[in-house]
């Protein structure tokens, strides 16, 4: 298993394959997939804002398990992207 699709290395693995499918069903016209790419780039964005703060924090693994990822997306009530 490659380091992008490992579930406790990749967060946004869904939102990713979420973009390829729609990729995929609709013969790679980007226009038809815009908010899954959206939602993909926000899902980075989130990821990478935790694990600087983790960073900053001196907390490791910078980038939560994914178990871990669950537990925070739960306790913020609904998933921030």
């Amino acid at each position: 298993m490659s380091a992008v699709r490992a579930r406790d290395l990749n967060p946004c693995l869904k939102e990713s394959g979420a973009s390829s499918k729609c990729m995929d069903d609709n013969q790679y016209r980007k226009e038809m997939c815009t908010l899954y790419f959206i939602k993909y780039k926000n899902c980075r964005k989130f990821w990478n804002e935790v694990m600087a703060k983790r960073r900053r924090d001196g907390v490791t693994p910078h980038m939560p398990a994914a178990e871990e990822r669950e537990s925070i997306l739960t306790s913020l009530g609904s998933v921030p992207y």
